[in-house]
């Protein structure tokens, strides 16, 4: 979660940081961007990053709106990074 907080704030520093049903969450204008959900917290295989629908993922017909993660490489950070930046938009 910290390092999901530092690529949040680095790519996207206009996002409010909040707590949303007890997970870290990011805002724009007041509405969820994005948000952590921690394995350990739901006892769950792996922790997940989550986008609402105020992001600006659309691409087409479908696209993913949120991501399993079980470590951060420095590929998946540079991903996470794009992703957040353009939902942020």
């Amino acid at each position: 979660a910290e390092r999901i907080h530092a690529i949040v704030t680095e790519h996207a520093p206009h996002l409010t940081p909040k707590t949303w049903y007890g997970m870290p969450a990011y805002a724009k204008d007041g509405k969820i961007v994005c948000f952590f959900k921690s394995a350990e917290k739901f006892k769950s295989r792996y922790a997940t990053l989550g986008f609402e629908d105020k992001a600006a993922l659309d691409e087409g017909t479908l696209w993913p709106t949120s991501f399993a993660l079980t470590g951060l490489t420095p590929a998946d950070e540079q991903m996470i990074g794009a992703l957040v930046a353009k939902a942020a938009n």
